[in-house]
């Protein structure tokens, strides 16, 4: 196993190096790969020697990525009449570390190209991950899974994990390769066994970034762009599974599945303290490991194909008459009351003239009467709307026949009620005050009256009257109401 550490650890250099192409033209000859990263770049017999030979061949290098890179940028984002939006609203020096710049092109550039030099160690990771679920080695998935059993049933090991990692997988192999094993003489029947005693004879692991327009670096782009086309297929194929289910599109199976969620909830924070979780992580692990072996997919996808497969729609249907049958949606859309008030103020010629007409019934306590702000509203009936993402449930509006309850439930004073005739709401002049307001009831005068006679209990603030009583202020309103209902929105075909 010690053998298999090197210098190049994180350096993918087995495969071929991949073809790039852009813009349709054709494709460059590939170079040819050296033994060791720092000597990728093979120096031809014609390149110039000497100082200023090797400087001429760094520009022209350098030249040559950046042209590379801004073909792979011009590809994903549009350079001609394209406006990127720029964050205005970040802070920029409010403390060190938080500002962060704006997109710029050429910061993009040296961006990528700085991070898909250092990407490698992730793909080799990957691909390490994958040989290992794959049962490549069985002596290393076994290894694993020896592991894992030990730290399933045994959950306190887990912490020790990172520990050893970090001694059997980063400290022992460095060390050994600064104190290499003696290679073995072969005309020598002795055999030298290893120690560790003396000077280091290697120079230490280093992980380095690979150099640009290296093979590691076109390595690095062909994984990362592979990596990025699984992350789409995996995206998309969580949005195609997921997302119609749950966005409540078809509202009977998202409601039914709803029901099946909240009962598992209900199942899980009730038995949870009684599950052998050990016992299921276990099994899980083991499932999925084991899943991954050749010979078992081949024996899963033969029982898929001969027993699953031809019972599916069988299942879908026997799913789908169940929520249709059990699973009840209320098709009638939701229905309120709204109300709007029409107000009408008193000229100077003493006749009422209509006003707007507004949410508000602009009372003469309310806040606008108070700071003395107008009343707000609309000066027609055919443009009052309705709420956002409502309609009108009813053709007309109706008039409030109730007006001593609304005024009641809104604790209104300093008002006069028609409880008849057009349900109008008066303003009480007061005389005493010389303002409209809260009615301040003077002392009642006991001249010409029995003292027997008088009343206790001081009146209401607002009073009933009928059209004709002088005792009125310069504003009345009076309520419409009408029913409006959800909005529905139809399905957009996608």
């Amino acid at each position: 196993m010690m053998d298999d550490y090197s210098a190049d650890t994180f350096v993918n250099r087995d495969d071929p190096i991949p073809t790039v192409i852009l813009d349709g033209s054709a494709p460059p000859r590939p170079r040819t790969p050296s033994a060791s990263a720092d000597q990728s770049d093979v120096e031809t017999p014609s390149q110039p020697k000497g100082l200023r030979g090797r400087f001429s061949a760094f520009k022209e290098k350098a030249k040559i990525q950046d042209q590379l890179v801004e073909k792979l940028l011009a590809q994903v984002v549009p350079m001609e009449g394209a406006q990127i939006p720029q964050d205005e609203s970040s802070p920029k020096n409010d403390s060190p570390g938080v500002a962060r710049p704006n997109f710029n092109l050429t910061t993009m550039s040296n961006n990528f190209r700085r991070f898909n030099s250092r990407i490698g160690v992730v793909f080799v990771f990957q691909a390490r991950v994958i040989r290992l679920l794959s049962w490549r080695h069985p002596t290393h998935t076994l290894s694993f899974l020896a592991i894992y059993t030990f730290v399933c049933l045994d959950p306190y090991l887990l912490p020790l994990l990172p520990i050893a990692i970090l001694l059997i997988g980063v400290l022992i192999p460095s060390f050994v390769a600064r104190h290499p094993a003696t290679e073995l003489n072969l005309s020598s029947d002795q055999a030298i066994g290893y120690s560790p005693h003396g000077p280091p004879l290697a120079p230490a692991i280093t992980v380095k970034p690979v150099k640009e327009l290296s093979r590691d670096f076109f390595l690095n782009l062909r994984d990362l762009q592979n990596c990025m086309e699984d992350f789409t297929q995996f995206h998309d194929g969580i949005v195609r599974l997921v997302v119609p289910r749950t966005n409540f599109s078809d509202e009977a199976l998202s409601s039914a599945l709803f029901v099946f969620l909240f009962a598992a909830c209900i199942f899980i924070s009730i038995a949870s303290n009684v599950l052998p979780w050990r016992l299921i992580f276990l099994a899980l692990g083991w499932a999925v490991t084991c899943v991954g072996h050749p010979a078992i997919q081949r024996q899963l996808l033969s029982a898929h194909e001969k027993h699953i497969h031809p019972q599916e729609a069988k299942a879908r249907g026997w799913m789908e008459d169940w929520v249709e049958r059990d699973v009840i949606l209320d098709s009638a859309p939701e229905t309120r009351e709204v109300d709007i008030f029409e107000l009408q103020h008193l000229s100077n010629a003493g006749e009422w003239e209509p006003w707007l007409f507004g949410p508000s019934p602009y009372d003469p306590l309310s806040h606008a009467r108070i700071i003395g702000e107008r009343p707000a509203g609309t000066r027609f009936f055919e443009d009052v709307l309705p709420p956002q993402g409502w309609e009108w449930s009813e053709k007309k509006w109706a008039l409030d026949l109730w007006s001593r309850e609304w005024v009641e439930e809104r604790i209104i004073t300093g008002v006069e009620v028609e409880t008849e005739g057009e349900r109008w709401v008066y303003d009480i002049y007061d005389e005493h005050a010389d303002r409209v307001g809260v009615v301040e009831q003077p002392e009642p005068s006991t001249k010409g009256k029995d003292k027997a006679t008088r009343s206790p209990f001081p009146k209401p603030s607002w009073e009933e009257g009928e059209d004709g009583d002088s005792r009125r202020g310069v504003w009345r309103r009076r309520r419409w109401v009408r029913l409006v209902k959800r909005k529905n929105f139809p399905e957009v075909a996608g």
